[in-house]
C-alpha cells in the first residue's frame, strides 16, 4: 500500500536578498533533506494560486489538496468555524477575527505580539460577553488568530464586504483599510466598540507594564459562507490524516473528511514542536495511505520581515520534519513524498504573493532528473510546470496530472 506524503512549508518560497548575495532564504539555508529529494525526484513549479484570486493560505492548500478553489472556496472563517466546532447554518457568516495591536489611527501589530492562546481566549470571551448578542458570537481559537460568527449574514450580504487582512497592512492607518460594501457599518462597529472594551481589560494592562504589544482591538476579514466541498476519500480514495497548529488547516482537514491530529506542541510560530509533528505524522501512517503536516513558522518569520527567523524555521522544518519522513521513507519502495510551500511570502514584502511556487517529489515511479537541489531558482530550470496547482494532488496519486 502506497504511503503519500505532503511537507507545507508555509511561505518558504521568497525572492533574491541582497544581504544574502542576491540568493533565497531556501538557497541561504542548510537543508540536505529536501535536497536529497530534489536531487532523486523531480523539482517543478505549481500556481497554486488562481489568476484574480487573493494570495491567501486558505486558498494556496485548498489547492495543494487538490480542489480547485475557483470552485470550492467560499471564504477563510468558514474553514476555521469548522476547527472549532461551530456549525454554519446556510444564511450564516463567519469572519476571522484577528486579536491586533492598534494606534491612534494605525495598525502596528496584526498578531498583538503573537499572544499566548491563554491570554486571547480570556480576551475574545470578555468580547463576546460584552458583545455578543443571539446573532453575534464570537468563538476563542490560537494565539491571535478567532472567529465571529454572524447568524444570517446572508441577508445583509456581509459575504460581499471588502475586508483586508491585516497582515496586509501593518504599519497602515485603520480608517482608511476598514471594510467597505454594503452594511459593512455593522462590522466596523464591532470592530472599533472592541476598542473601548479590550484597551481598560486587566491583560492588556498587565501586557502594557511588561512592554508587550496589547491585544486592544479586533480586525475582521476572510469573511464566508458555509462550503460545500466533496470529501478527499471519496475524491482520491485514500484515507488520511491532517496535522497544523492552525484552525484554518485544521478546519479544511475536517471539511474534507480528513482525520485532524492535534499535537500538543504546535504553536503556529517559531516555537512551534517539529519533532512532535513529524513523530505524529509518521505514526498516523500505520492506519492511514496520506497525511499532510503544515508548518507555520517560515510564513510568520516573513510576514515580520524576519531574514534570521525564516532561514532558522527553514532549516528547523527541512531537520526535524522532512528528515524523520526521509527517513521513515528508508528501504521502503512503496511511498511518495511531496515538499513545497503554498506560496512565497518575501520578506522584502511582509505579505503573500501569487508567484509561482517550487515543488520536489520523491518516491515509487518518480524518475530522478539530476537536479541540483531545491530551491526557486532550481525549479525554473525545470519543464514541468502545473499551471493549475490543484493538480499537483493527482500528479502525486497518480504520477502526472489529468490536464
Amino acid at each position: 500500500m502506497t504511503k503519500y506524503i505532503v511537507l507545507v512549508g508555509d511561505g518558504m518560497a521568497d525572492y533574491p536578498i541582497e544581504a544574502l548575495g542576491m540568493r533565497t532564504p531556501l538557497e541561504a539555508a542548510r537543508t540536505p533533506n529536501m535536497d536529497y529529494i530534489a536531487k532523486n525526484g523531480l523539482l517543478g513549479q505549481a500556481r497554486t494560486i488562481p489568476e484574480k484570486m487573493t494570495p491567501a493560505s486558505d486558498v494556496a492548500n485548498l489547492s495543494i489538496l487538490g480542489y480547485d478553489p475557483k470552485k470550492y472556496y467560499s471564504g477563510r472563517g468558514p474553514l476555521e468555524a469548522a476547527n472549532l466546532g461551530v456549525e454554519l447554518d446556510e444564511d450564516d457568516i463567519a469572519f476571522r477575527c484577528n486579536l491586533i495591536t492598534a494606534g491612534a489611527d494605525t495598525l502596528l501589530d496584526y498578531s498583538a505580539g503573537h499572544i499566548k492562546s491563554r491570554e486571547a481566549e480570556k480576551l475574545i470571551k470578555f468580547l463576546d460577553q460584552k458583545l455578543g448578542t443571539n446573532k453575534i458570537r464570537f468563538f476563542p481559537g490560537v494565539s491571535y488568530r478567532h472567529l465571529l460568527l454572524v447568524k444570517r449574514g446572508v441577508e445583509l450580504k456581509l459575504e460581499n464586504l471588502k475586508c483586508k487582512a491585516p497582515h496586509d497592512i501593518s504599519g497602515q492607518g485603520i480608517n482608511k483599510n476598514l471594510p467597505k460594501g454594503e452594511n459593512a457599518d455593522v462590522i466596523i462597529k464591532l470592530m472599533r466598540d472592541s476598542r473601548e472594551i479590550l484597551a481598560s481589560h486587566e491583560i492588556n494592562l498587565v501586557r502594557l507594564d511588561l512592554k508587550e504589544n496589547p491585544a486592544n482591538m479586533i480586525w475582521l476579514w476572510g469573511q464566508g459562507k458555509k462550503p460545500n466541498i466533496p470529501k478527499f476519500i471519496d475524491k482520491f480514495n485514500l484515507s488520511g490524516s491532517v496535522i497544523s497548529a492552525v484552525d484554518l488547516i485544521k478546519g479544511l482537514g475536517r471539511i474534507l473528511g480528513l482525520n485532524v491530529i492535534n499535537v500538543p506542541g504546535a504553536t503556529g510560530y517559531y516555537d512551534t514542536d517539529y519533532k512532535g509533528k513529524a513523530k505524529a505524522g509518521i505514526k498516523s501512517l500505520d492506519k492511514n495511505e496520506f497525511v499532510f503536516v503544515h508548518v507555520e513558522a517560515p510564513d510568520e518569520a516573513g510576514h515580520n520581515g524576519d531574514l534570521r527567523e525564516k532561514i532558522t524555521a527553514i532549516e528547523r522544518f527541512d531537520q526535524l520534519v522532512v528528515g524523520p519522513f526521509l527517513e521513515y521513507c528508508k528501504n521502503k519502495d512503496d511511498f511518495r513524498i511531496l515538499v513545497l510551500p503554498d506560496h512565497a511570502t518575501p520578506l522584502s514584502l511582509k505579505t503573500h504573493t501569487s508567484d509561482s511556487i517550487p515543488f520536489a517529489i520523491y518516491g515509487k515511479g518518480i524518475s530522478k532528473k539530476d537536479f541540483s537541489g531545491y530551491s526557486e531558482k532550481e525549479a525554473q530550470k525545470s519543464e514541468l510546470y502545473l499551471k493549475n496547482g490543484y493538480q499537483l494532488m493527482e500528479y502525486l496519486i497518480l504520477g502526472s496530472p489529468r490536464l
